[in-house]
């Protein structure tokens, strides 16, 4: 992307080589393959360079609009500081401060740490669904025992789910529950361990 400055102020943008007329001369398209970035600045057009160190990650961090600035002889691409989403559950209101009521009820905003919440309860019953019947059968037929390696595994996916659960309302920032998702090397570069804080579930059965 280039960007036109005109007394210091950025004018125009160019989001791919085109030609295009400046103070009664037009320009080729090719002046932004051919042209050195000397030839190009003097008559205002510069490469946008870009600073990004501010943007964070959107699961987490409710990031500014893209902003621009000319400094330095340099057009930059940048972001402001990024907002930490709410972690906790909030009840709506509208934009005089009122409850937001639906059926009598108050709504609720869920904030991310009973968003994550719910993803990891998703996860625990995808995992267990599949040996419910046996569950089922133990409770409908006399006699019938589930299986160790079954009722083993059931167990450790509800562990599991209670220790994810535990360590997410633990968190008190936004960066702390992004952390306990993030996978790092263990190991070493030859033989690699990617581990990463939140207790995993067991694969499936």
């Amino acid at each position: 992307m280039y960007a036109l400055v005109q007394n210091n102020e950025i004018v125009k943008f160019f989001n791919y080589p085109k030609s295009f007329e400046l103070n009664g001369n037009k320009y080729s398209s090719q002046i932004f393959q051919v042209w050195s970035n000397a030839e190009k600045n003097a008559i205002g057009i510069y490469e946008v360079e870009y600073d990004h160190s501010n943007k964070k990650d959107e699961s987490y961090y409710i990031n500014t609009n893209e902003q621009f600035k000319f400094e330095n002889n340099k057009v930059i691409s940048y972001f402001g500081t990024a907002t930490p989403k709410q972690l906790e559950d909030v009840d709506a209101v509208d934009e005089d401060g009122e409850p937001v009521l639906q059926d009598g009820v108050q709504v609720v905003i869920k904030g991310l740490k009973s968003q994550k919440i719910s993803i990891s309860k998703q996860q625990a019953s995808g995992l267990l669904a599949p040996t419910d019947w046996y569950v089922v059968k133990a409770n409908e037929v006399e006699g019938y025992t589930i299986p160790t390696a079954i009722s083993t595994f059931r167990t450790e996916v509800r562990a599991v789910s209670n220790q994810q659960e535990a360590q997410i309302k633990s968190c008190t920032t936004a960066e702390q529950l992004k952390a306990l998702y993030e996978y790092t090397n263990t190991g070493t570069e030859e033989s690699p361990i990617y581990t990463r804080p939140i207790a995993e579930y067991p694969k499936e059965i």
